[in-house]
């Protein structure tokens, strides 16, 4: 068995709150400028805490050594539903003969929609998913944490 702090195969399961898999997934769809993933931060060991991540692109800054594992966090999502952007929303309530638009209808539309979509999203959570790094795919246990009623705001 592997016993290096940097090599991920020792790793068994990793512990992730719902929260921090939707953010990350609904930050990467939004059309944000940076990219979040679900990090893992060496010395890994057989029960990892995963958080949310925005990693830095096009800056100095270089990770420590060992590096933390990278985890898109669509790969936590069995079929992740397509995210509603607030334009297809528009166009949807725009298209209703029988209702009129406002920006309000508009906003309230749009946060049912996303609200929706979170939903969604934490229905699909995966129980296991695959590392990838420089030792190959090692695929491990997710225990997913925390209440996820508080995604909806």
């Amino acid at each position: 068995m592997p016993s290096h702090p940097d090599d991920y195969r020792v790793v068994r399961s990793i512990a992730v709150t719902a929260s921090d898999v939707v953010m990350a997934h609904e930050a990467n769809q939004s059309r944000r400028d940076q990219r979040a993933v679900i990090r893992l931060t060496p010395p890994f060991n057989g029960r990892m805490r995963a958080r949310l991540h925005l990693v830095r692109e096009g800056d100095a800054y270089q990770p420590p050594e060992p590096a933390p594992l990278h985890i898109d966090p669509e790969a936590l999502i069995d079929a992740a539903p397509p995210y509603p952007h607030a334009e297809d929303t528009e166009t949807a309530l725009r298209a209703e003969s029988d209702t009129q638009y406002t920006v309000e209808e508009h906003y309230e539309r749009h946060r049912a929609a996303v609200d929706a979509w979170r939903t969604a999203v934490l229905s699909r959570l995966k129980e296991t998913v695959t590392l990838v790094g420089r030792h190959g795919q090692h695929t491990v246990d997710v225990k997913v944490l925390g209440d996820e009623s508080g995604l909806s705001k």
